[in-house]
């Protein structure tokens, strides 16, 4: 399967067997129809836009409604047979579970899963794994067809009459209901070696070649393939690139283990090494005795990426947050944030920390990440505004740690606090702006003064993160003290209280009215230049904003 599952509902008489179905899958998350069901991950609007954005990124898709639905809603754009995800029909009260598409892509292995959870049969349609028990297009892990257009051709054949015998090892095959006869012109070959696959021949290349880098280059690709085409073993043979530890940020490594589509394995003690096979100037190709499992073979490079949760709201997450999130294997941050993140996998390690150990949270990662691992830290908003991408870069920084340098570190954007405030207003944040933070925690009240002064001074419209707080209780009474020396009392003013979660509050007000008392420490403030102006909704309430342009003085 090619990735985590999306299971999609359009009724809350579906949400039941979805739970059941997601027991099975638990990264995968429940769609639900927005104008009918509640308590889902993610709430759509639309069904078929929702169902062709999923196909269109290979997303397996289990559909809890008529099959036709799904059909139809498929129709404009269904591709080439080999290239599909896996997409499912299942009965709403779980009494059916139909495989659509995706043949090549394990959807009869997944329906026969759903249906064996749900105690009730696939109805499994595919002709060939009807007759034969297995299909033979979709060999399992470790082994790869040479030729896919080939074997359709073949697999037609034996569904003709044709007999086959089996050369080399293939014990999937051994409870298959093949028409085999030693004597047959048919064959199924079960091979490394290069060649191309004759007319009567159903050629299977088993995962055994294994690659030792020992000098990575711009030419390694190239070195890979001219090795390969030497030693007669076919590229899609290889199971795994490996290497030295001190070769874990090689670009030319990853670039290659990406284009060929493989794992990338680090091993300290070379005793773990298969046989070798032959020598090369910069690489060793080495050759097991069956296909190659890469997670049994050192470690892969450990991954620490840091994520905003956005405002809060799942649809306001970003895709590349949420992919990260569903292939981590450790969390670390703030446990209000943890929690905000889900759904989480059982088998996921929370590392749940007070959000003012910031620093001791990132080294944490670093250390986890550093062994192999793949670890994700939470912020909400964005991480990289008053939040943990800072911490992580300066730890890294300043870190003696050879290991860590070697750690795939990435950030990805999130929707910080200011940006959704300003969406749910209008466009306050329509001209130049700046944000503050009025935590004097980690710099002087002083700077912070001077700060808000030049800011005022310039008539920037202004966001103010931790605005108040217990242990903060005047800063803001000051900071509104330093603006009304520049801006007038008519001055807008935006109050937004958990904007992206349950009970948001939205209001509206000038200058003049704002007081401490109606702010906490979960309210972002935008305070607007002299230009920023308000005009009735139709529904109720102020559309705020600050136009594009500005007087010429």
């Amino acid at each position: 399967m090619t990735s985590t599952p999306a299971i999609l509902i359009l009724g809350p008489s579906a949400l039941a067997c979805a739970r059941r179905i997601q027991a099975c899958y638990p990264q995968a998350e429940i769609h639900g129809l927005r104008s009918r069901v509640e308590d889902v991950e993610q709430p759509y609007d639309d069904f078929g836009d929702t169902l062709r954005g999923l196909y269109r990124r290979n997303v397996p898709i289990i559909a809890l409604c008529a099959a036709g639905i799904v059909i139809r809603s498929l129709a404009t754009v269904l591709g080439e047979k080999g290239g599909e995800p896996p997409v499912l029909a299942v009965a709403e009260d779980g009494s059916a579970v139909v495989p659509l598409l995706g043949g090549l892509g394990g959807v009869n292995r997944m329906a026969r899963e759903i249906a064996s959870h749900l105690q009730v049969s696939a109805a499994i349609t595919t002709s060939g794994e009807l007759r034969f028990g297995t299909c033979l297009l979709e060999p399992p892990a470790g082994y790869v067809l040479a030729d896919l257009e080939q074997g359709k051709g073949f697999v037609s054949d034996l569904l003709g009459g044709e007999t086959v015998r089996i050369e080399g090892d293939a014990p999937w095959l051994e409870q298959a209901n093949l028409p085999v006869d030693n004597q047959a012109e048919r064959v199924i070959h079960i091979s490394p070696n290069r060649r191309v696959a004759r007319a009567d021949e159903l050629l299977i290349h088993p995962c055994q070649v294994a690659a030792w880098i020992e000098q990575p280059g711009p030419a390694l690709l190239d070195d890979l393939r001219q090795a390969l085409h030497s030693a007669a073993l076919a590229e899609q043979s290889l199971a795994c690139l490996l290497a030295a530890p001190e070769w874990m940020a090689n670009a030319d490594l990853q670039s290659a283990a990406t284009q060929l589509n493989v794992p990338l394995r680090f091993i300290d003690d070379s005793r773990q090494l298969p046989p070798l096979h032959s020598q090369h100037a910069t690489l060793r190709l080495l050759l097991a005795s069956a296909p190659l499992d890469a997670n049994q073979l050192g470690r892969p490079r450990g991954r620490l990426t840091v994520i905003g949760l956005g405002p809060g709201a799942a649809e306001f997450m970003v895709p590349a947050a949420r992919q990260a999130l569903d292939e981590a294997q450790d969390l670390l941050g703030y446990e209000t944030y943890i929690n905000m993140a889900g759904p989480l996998r059982p088998d996921q390690v929370r590392h749940c920390t007070d959000n003012r150990e910031e620093m001791q949270r990132a080294r944490h990662a670093f250390e986890l990440a550093a062994s192999g691992r793949r670890v994700v830290v939470v912020s909400s908003g964005d991480p990289g505004v008053f939040a943990m991408a800072a911490a992580v870069l300066e730890a890294l920084h300043g870190a003696d740690e050879v290991e860590w340098q070697r750690v795939e570190l990435q950030i990805f954007p999130g929707v910080s606090a200011a940006l959704a405030t300003a969406a749910k207003a209008g466009a306050p944040l329509g001209h130049d702006f700046c944000l503050i933070s009025l935590s004097d925690n980690l710099k002087p009240w002083s700077i912070i003064e001077t700060r808000l002064e030049h800011a005022a001074a310039a008539d920037l419209v202004m966001a103010f993160y931790n605005p108040i707080s217990k242990a903060r209780p005047w800063q803001l009474g000051r900071a509104l003290e330093i603006l009304r020396q520049q801006r007038t009392p008519e001055t807008l003013v935006v109050l937004g209280r958990d904007i992206g979660r349950p009970g948001e509050t939205l209001r509206t007000l000038t200058l003049g009215e704002l007081t401490p008392a109606m702010v906490d420490m979960r309210t972002l403030v935008i305070v607007g230049s002299s230009q920023t102006c308000r005009f009735p909704r139709a529904e109720g309430g102020d559309w705020v904003y600050t136009p594009r342009s500005y007087p010429q003085s």
